[in-house]
């Protein structure tokens, strides 16, 4: 029988802590929702307004005569080398890929990227710290079944742009992104 924290049943037992981690986490989490710019939400952009006079660091997206932030793409390191993976299945997950290419020492990080209206899986990318284990990936992997469909490799743009932008365009994007927010694409 394991003792309840905060009770003591002999003189012998302590009380048990909590889990410090589980703690740790969850003041995190709680925090998250009030620090502004400290939660991305689903489409990549930050979760918050920015003080006048405040600078966050981002990256500008340009397509389709719109304009937006992607914070997600501070995620991956400029130095990893990375592949593009097209013709993914809709069974295939962040770790199903990881675990296909994890088999290179050198791998860093796989990400899935679905559609946004129907959660399908549309492409992905996996990240390489090595160039060698990337070509090796590159080469032995185009073609192979990950998940029910082979994939198709190729090399992924490496350009991340970061900028700074202040609280005039960050509010700039915010109406901009309201504006678009129920139109599919």
């Amino acid at each position: 029988m394991y003792p309840i924290p905060g009770s003591s049943t002999s003189a012998h037992q302590a009380p048990v802590p909590a889990n410090a981690y589980e703690y740790d986490v969850g003041i995190l989490a709680q925090q998250s929702v009030y620090v502004p710019g400290a939660m991305i939400d689903k489409r990549g952009g930050a979760g918050g307004k920015l003080a006048k006079g405040g600078k966050r660091t981002t990256v500008l997206r340009k397509g389709a005569g719109k304009v937006w932030e992607d914070q997600t793409l501070l995620e991956w390191n400029p130095s990893w080398f990375r592949l593009f993976v097209g013709d993914l299945s809709n069974d295939v997950s962040d770790d199903v890929l990881a675990n296909a290419f994890n088999q290179y020492t050198s791998f860093q990080k796989a990400r899935v990227i679905r559609d946004r209206l129907s959660g399908k899986a549309k492409y992905g990318f996996v990240a390489f710290s090595d160039p060698e284990d990337f070509l090796k990936a590159w080469k032995e992997m185009d073609g192979k079944y990950v998940g029910n469909r082979p994939v198709k490799l190729k090399k992924a743009d490496n350009s991340v742009n970061p900028v700074e932008i202040g609280h005039r365009k960050a509010k700039m994007l915010e109406k901009e992104l309201k504006k678009n927010r129920h139109k599919p694409y």
